[in-house]
Parts: structure tokens; sequence; C-alpha cells
């Protein structure tokens, strides 16, 4: 049986972890929390045992992710406090409405959406003409965003600047690595980092915050030029929500919007 002493040791393991990978202090991290450096420092020792309570306020503190925030209330042994909804299932019937609804809405630009993985839950009708020769084995389900943007197969030989559009994905797919700490991501980035060109873009490219990516990707109606947004669900309460982002494409000149519209029509 497994003591409170070995619950809050597991706890506490997480939660320096944690800490460590935001750089903060513990006497930082306990002022913002509310707490005592030395109560903070027997919590991470396993010498007290953290109420769910703190335990969720030092994890908004160190902006865990939902799915992390109940690994850590599991480690302590209390239940998770975020729910985990299947997108498929008949409770996120009204999610799914409302993204379709927000897909169809931006036509005839393409939009997607997709999970914290990168695997794509669901696009609207203008995405399919960018896909025009990939290889099928990239456009199998679940389709990886950053597999078929960086794969040779994929998008890559049809991006003008390559080297930006790929320090942009890798570069993103690194930030949510490191703030997330999971390992399919690890696994994921570095299979990414292994396809033919994706280390000399990184040296030519350092990593960037811009707001809006600029694309221009080589179709057989001739070049597109697009700006790429992501963005995501604000204060869910739900880890599978919270892992969403949608994916959209805005036309930068009017070629491409003309070229688009006509392509829906």
């Amino acid at each position: 049986m497994t003591s409170s002493r070995t619950t809050s040791r597991g706890a506490g393991d997480l939660l320096r972890h944690w800490r460590q990978q935001r750089r903060r202090s513990q006497l930082d991290l306990a002022l913002d929390a509310g707490v005592s450096a030395r109560h903070l420092s027997f919590v991470e020792t396993g010498r007290a045992r953290p109420s769910s309570g703190l335990l969720l306020a030092l994890a908004e503190q160190l902006e865990v992710p939902l799915r992390e925030r109940n690994a850590l209330l599991l480690a302590a042994g209390y239940a998770p406090a975020y729910s985990e909804t299947a997108l498929e299932g008949e409770q996120a019937a009204a999610v799914r409405e409302s993204l379709a609804h927000l897909l169809a809405g931006h036509e005839p630009y393409p939009a997607v959406v997709f999970d914290r993985y990168g695997d794509v839950v669901l696009t609207n009708r203008a995405v399919g003409p960018l896909l025009e020769g990939a290889d099928p084995a990239l456009l199998g389900p679940p389709v990886n965003v950053y597999r078929l943007g960086l794969h040779p197969g994929g998008l890559a030989p049809r991006i003008r600047d390559r080297a930006g559009w790929t320090a942009h994905l890798v570069h993103r797919l690194t930030r949510l690595e490191r703030l997330t700490g999971d390992r399919r991501l690890t696994r994921l980035l570095a299979e990414v980092r292994g396809y033919p060109g994706v280390v000399e873009a990184l040296a030519a490219r350092p990593p960037g915050n811009e707001l809006l990516m600029t694309v221009q990707l080589a179709s057989p109606d001739g070049e597109l030029a697009l700006h790429t947004t992501v963005t995501s669900f604000g204060d869910p309460h739900d880890v599978t929500l919270s892992e969403l982002a949608v994916e959209s494409f805005f036309p930068a000149d009017e070629r491409t919007r003309e070229l688009l519209r006509s392509r829906a029509t």
C-alpha cells in the first residue's frame, strides 16, 4: 500500500521539476503562491503533504499545462481536477459543431484544427488543394502538421522560403515540448530534426517571435502567398480543449485571394 509520505514525495519531485524547468526559486514561487518558502521546501522533499488547492495554486504560478496538473494531483493521491473529454464522444458534440462552424466560416481560405501533438482533428474544404502532390503515406490518419510540413515528401519542397518555414515549425514544436515536458513531443521533435535540411535551416534561422508567419507555397495554379496564425481556446477547463489549436491561413496578396476564391467556386 502506498503511504502518504510516498505520494507526497512523488508530487514533490514533480513540483520541483516544474519549478526548475521554469527557473523559479523556492522563495520566489512561495511568495507568489502565498506560502512560506519553508513549507514549499517541505512539500518538495515529501516532509509535508500539500492540499490539492495548494498544488493547483503552485501549478498555476508555474503555468503547468492541464494534463500535467492532473498528473501532479494524482501523484499526491488526489483525483484529477480537469476533465478530458473525447472529441469524438457525445459530450463534445457542441465543441465539434463550433469548430466546424469556425472552419467553414473561414472558407475559401484554409484552416485546420490540431491537437498537442500536431495531429489533425478537423480541416475545412480549402485545405485539400494545398496538399496536392504530398506523399500519400503522410496523408494517412492521423495527418501530422509537423511531419507534413517538414518531411521531404510533404510540403517542404514546395515552400519558397524553406529555411524560414522549417525554423518556424521546429521552434514552435520546441517551445511546446519545453512547456509540457511531454516525451511523445520529445520523440516527435527528434524525428523531424532528423529530416533532410532541417538542421541546416535551424542553423540559418535563430528562434523568432513572429506573430504573423508568411509562407510562399507553389501550387499547380501558381504560387500562393499566405499569412498563417495559430490560436487556442481561452481559459479552458478541459484537457482536450486546452490542447487544441486552430491554424488559419489568410491571403497575403490579391492574386492569392482571387486564386483561392476561384478554387472554391
